[in-house]
């Protein structure tokens, strides 16, 4: 950087932080949490490391200066992580009756705590499934005031959090349920529920998740509030709760005797190591069809992906749609499949 002024070396310096915290946000997909947990919130920051080296990159190139290559480095090497969190491409064009509509919604247990000040927002929610009519619905942070018919929806399995027991999950379907199951997550309010399925002439597994909660809220105005080690510490140990968690779910998956769909909050981003080991050869159902930034979750202005249908490869995923409604903090996600399973 010889000839450079005082405050372009600054900038570059600060560029190069902004460079390697991005390397290492590329990295974290594959080293456990446990090992550098505060490290694992780079995951949830990938967004916006690649947005600010971009936009070094564009200050550079304005300038015509050389430094520009440690950004268009850094962001070429990363281009799998920028296709994973913006998608141009859309589905099939095939119509519900081609498939299977399943739908994830983590409600927020109905607005039944008021942390919105809005009308009737558990009502509005039944009625959007109501309206919106999904073959299986998984429900993450469920709560028995508010439930769908029994003649809309003959077949359910709900389980209540042990640790809560005021909330959990449930899984909502319009075919046979032959058998459920749950994992109770030690020392915590979240867990996973699984129902068998009879479509037609086959049958799959459902796992409806919703793994540990990072307690962050949607407001940047409220995490600033919190002191910088504390909340680092306190998002650390949820990482490592997390990876204990997906260890327990992936034996449970390996025991399955039939195709997995994978629906819920993963409460971690698809730039995760916990993502990554879930996804394994599965198809996530936003990569595959969907289009958009895919967001269920947003922290002011950063739009985050933290809740997944992930999909066998038997399955054929013909359409993928993320629902824009403002009531819960999360997003309904939903997804369509082929009927016909790919054995």
């Amino acid at each position: 950087m010889k000839g450079s002024s005082f405050f372009g070396k600054v900038i570059f310096f600060v560029n190069s932080i902004f460079a390697i915290l991005l390397v290492l946000g590329y990295a974290l997909p594959y080293i456990p949490p446990h090992i550098f947990p505060r490290l694992s919130v780079l995951s949830l920051l990938l967004p916006v490391l690649l947005l600010i080296n971009a936009v070094f990159l564009v200050y550079w190139v304005l300038r015509g200066k050389r430094q520009l290559f440690l950004s268009a480095f850094v962001l070429i090497i990363g281009i799998g992580h920028i296709s994973s969190l913006y998608h141009f491409r859309g589905g099939s064009g095939l119509t519900h009756q081609d498939g299977l509509k399943i739908m994830s919604y983590n409600t927020r247990s109905f607005n039944i705590n008021g942390w919105s000040k809005e009308a009737n927002i558990g009502d509005r929610i039944i009625a959007f499934l109501t309206e919106k009519n999904p073959d299986i619905i998984c429900l993450q942070e469920y709560h028995p005031t508010y439930t769908l018919s029994q003649e809309q929806y003959p077949y359910q399995y709900k389980k209540m959090s042990e640790r809560s027991k005021i909330f959990g999950q449930i899984i909502y379907s319009k075919y046979p349920i032959i058998h459920t199951g749950a994992l109770d997550f030690k020392d915590t309010g979240n867990n996973v529920i699984y129902a068998d399925i009879v479509v037609e002439a086959d049958t799959l597994r459902v796992y409806n998740v919703h793994f540990q909660s990072l307690r962050v809220s949607s407001k940047l105005n409220a995490l600033t509030q919190e002191d910088s080690k504390r909340l680092l510490g306190r998002m650390g140990e949820a990482f490592k709760k997390q990876e204990a968690q997906v260890m327990e779910f992936l034996e449970s998956e390996k025991e399955s005797p039939y195709p997995v769909i994978v629906a819920g909050d993963f409460n971690n981003s698809s730039t995760s190591y916990m993502y990554r080991k879930i996804k394994g050869i599965k198809q996530d159902a936003y990569e595959k069809v969907g289009t958009g930034t895919g967001r269920t979750f947003t922290l002011d202005f950063i739009p985050l992906r933290i809740d997944f249908i992930l999909a066998d490869p038997k399955f054929e995923i013909l359409q993928f749609k993320n629902y824009d409604i403002e009531l819960s903090d999360h997003y309904p996600i939903e997804t369509v499949i082929h009927k016909k399973f790919k054995f």
